[in-house]
């Protein structure tokens, strides 16, 4: 990485979707990374005892491929700053981290910890959250746990494990599902954690530029090859007609203009969504056409923490419209679509 910031990776799932195995494979694996593994987890399944001891006093263990684990019992922020802080002093080499989340736990706090503290924000780069979720029992945890749709929502990347236990149609219903949640993660199928290192890290989830350059796709809804049996634009409205029976808390509200946003008012307008819904907004990301800029503008954010760039010049030829998707729960639809449209110039 040429910043100097160390990448980190959030990994979140549901208690038994298969995040240890996934863990131990891409700390076994010979890869040549070095990375440091945080378990934010409490009395649940560790990754096994022979890499973690967990009743010694010194909470960071070294393994013999040059990965780091550390169980944390306190403040995340202060395990990240003192695993910076001992890696400046050449006490430890790790190249990235990894956060593995206890299997209840809402990731919008971890996420916002890369933002709202200087300190970390010098160190480390939020690269992405990845959620692994269980084929197998997945259809009763998101129907029972809001915390298991909240993941959802948030992912960069979903993986689904134990998709060899179900029926395909069954697989084929849960795909369907959580691309109404969150219709801008890609979905992959694992088995038994085993995903190639490519897919895991180094995904600029969290990179406002690079996301664009990376997916061309950015946003057009289902751009993963997976054959459905509907065209329309997930989230697009919020009535559409379902194909299910499950109408989530947590959804997607998708919006495209050809006309250019009126930046003064388009700000004021995000910054007063942001502060009376935020903590219902999960992710929302989006590239902008705005008047009086020949560039394009990436904004993204968590919760109530916002964030735009600058992105490359729209080319020549090029179609300039804006595209949004906004993530949350029980968002406010026609709030958002009207607000959005009268800050168009």
């Amino acid at each position: 990485m040429t910043t100097g910031l160390i990448p980190a990776t959030i990994l979140t799932g549901f208690l038994g979707s298969g995040k240890t195995t996934l863990l131990k494979r891409v700390l076994g694996e010979a890869h040549g990374h070095k990375i440091a593994v945080i378990e934010n987890e409490f009395g649940e399944e560790n990754i096994d005892n022979d890499i973690l001891v967990a009743d010694t006093q010194e909470q960071i263990v070294q393994m013999s491929n040059g990965c780091v684990c550390c169980t944390i019992r306190e403040d995340l922020r202060t395990t990240l700053s003192d695993l910076a802080a001992r890696r400046r002093k050449g006490e430890l080499d790790f190249e990235r981290v990894v956060i593995e989340t206890t299997g209840l736990a809402d990731p919008g706090p971890v996420a916002q910890t890369f933002f709202m503290d200087d300190e970390i924000a010098e160190s480390y780069l939020l690269d992405s959250i990845l959620t692994l979720v269980d084929a197998k029992h997945a259809e009763q945890q998101l129907d029972t746990r809001q915390e298991a749709r909240r993941q959802v929502g948030f992912a960069d990347q979903i993986f689904i494990s134990k998709t060899d236990l179900v029926a395909p149609e069954q697989v084929d219903a849960l795909v369907h599902r959580l691309k109404h949640m969150n219709p801008r993660a890609p979905m992959r199928k694992v088995h038994f954690g085993e995903v190639p290192i490519s897919e895991v890290f180094d995904l600029r989830g969290f990179n406002l530029n690079a996301k664009l350059d990376v997916d061309p796709e950015f946003l057009t809804g289902d751009g993963h090859g997976h054959a459905h049996d509907h065209d329309h634009e997930h989230g697009e409205h919020c009535d559409h007609p379902h194909h299910h029976h499950h109408d989530d808390d947590v959804k997607s509200f998708v919006f495209r203009a050809d006309k250019p946003f009126h930046p003064a008012k388009l700000e004021d307008f995000l910054g007063a969504i942001v502060q009376v819904y935020g903590p219902k907004m999960l992710r929302y990301k989006g590239v902008l056409h705005m008047k009086g800029s020949d560039r394009k503008v990436i904004f993204q954010g968590v919760h109530q923490l916002m964030g735009s760039d600058l992105g490359p010049k729209w080319a020549p030829g090029e179609k300039k419209e804006s595209k949004m998707v906004f993530i949350g729960i029980d968002l406010p639809c026609d709030i958002l679509q009207q607000g959005l449209e009268q800050c168009l110039v």
